[in-house]
């Protein structure tokens, strides 16, 4: 049974959107899937078709109370399974800090379940939390989805420390499977950079002893497509509400690479939202050639014209400069006041 855990700590960049549609494509393969949702927003619960809340038991009872996996699982459609989540999920962090071996529950957890299935897909919540951990340490194998963006590229050095100290102390078996970069834009000089980068940044490291030493960036791209932001909203995988979509096609795609089969050379499918441009330069065999000709149509009556009234020319205006002194006021003189009056003094001298 492969194990993989979905994850990048930088939230947007299509966890949920690829552990669903890539686990939907392994199923169509015949191939038994589990998809297990750690992720508080439960998003994956809802791609999926289930009420968070309303579907009986989530990953909280299991991760708190020790519930097996096998009460909690729904099936969805043929081969796929899900064992959803809920938004209490976000408690469990804080209950599982005074548990002893708190980051290997989910291991001991999916232990029963080897036999059952052929693929186990973790969706990660967008943080390096407890949760988060329990994926690393019950994983084998990471798949890392990232958007063509300075960022994102920043944000995976950071990852990708974490995944070595969990491999080095935790996990020895833990490793990088690849990159999966989604929302690509080929026409775009960006996207095109990072893949490059993203290339030569593990094709250097090949002799390393590092988990990511085996790591390779997916040929499979997933290009922008609206049908996958759509199908969420109707519960559906894009297999099913989408099928000849370009989103259908890349997952499809990315399906085949993970299995190890040979991906066959894409080619472009007219989709609903991408119609094909199609200019006509020559005639078409089938059409009716117009004659042109240069004969006059038959004269049409034309209304009778108004008479045009001649009317005066309109004087030319003149622009008369104003006297100035009608249009600065005189400043306001205030009359000087009368100097005081000079007192007349007296002295009178008394005399004894």
């Amino acid at each position: 049974m492969r194990r993989i855990a979905v994850l990048n700590q930088k939230g947007g960049v299509g966890k949920t959107t690829s552990t669903v549609n890539v686990a939907a494509a392994l199923a169509r393969q015949g191939k038994r899937t589990l998809v297990i949702d750690l992720d508080p927003q439960a998003h994956a619960t809802l791609h999926l078709g289930l009420m968070p809340g309303r579907s009986g038991p989530s990953m909280y009872e299991s991760l708190t109370d020790n519930l097996p996996l096998e009460k909690i699982k729904k099936t969805v459609a043929p081969n796929l399974d899900v064992c959803g989540s809920h938004i209490d999920l976000a408690a469990a962090e804080v209950e599982l800090i005074s548990m002893v071996g708190r980051e290997m529950i989910l291991r001991d957890l999916m232990a029963p379940e080897i036999k059952n299935y052929d693929y186990v897909l973790m969706d990660c919540p967008p943080s390096l939390s407890v949760l988060t951990l329990n994926a690393l340490c019950g994983a084998g194998e990471v798949l890392i989805p990232l958007q063509a963006h300075f960022l994102a590229l920043h944000g995976l050095s950071k990852l990708l420390e974490t995944i070595h100290l969990v491999s080095k102390r935790v996990n020895r078996e833990l490793k990088v499977a690849g990159v999966v970069v989604c929302m690509y834009e080929s026409g775009t000089r960006l996207g095109t950079e990072v893949v490059e980068d993203l290339d030569t940044f593990f094709d250097k490291r090949r002799n390393n002893t590092a988990p990511w030493a085996d790591a390779k960036v997916f040929k499979s791209k997933i290009r922008r497509n609206i049908r996958l932001a759509e199908a969420p909203s109707f519960g559906q995988s894009i297999f099913d509400y989408s099928p000849t979509s370009r989103g259908a096609e890349d997952y499809a795609s990315l399906c085949l690479e993970l299995v190890g089969l040979q991906v066959p050379e894409r080619e472009e499918i007219a989709t609903p939202d991408d119609p094909p441009l199609i200019i006509k330069t020559e005639p078409d065999e089938d059409s009716v050639p117009v004659a042109k000709t240069t004969q006059k149509p038959e004269s049409v009556k034309q209304p009778e014209q108004l008479p045009i009234v001649s009317r005066p020319a309109p004087a030319p205006m003149v622009y008369q400069r104003p006297d100035i002194a009608q249009v600065v006021p005189k400043p306001h003189v205030m009359a000087p006041k009368p100097a005081p009056a000079e007192r007349e003094t007296s002295w009178t001298f008394v005399t004894e």
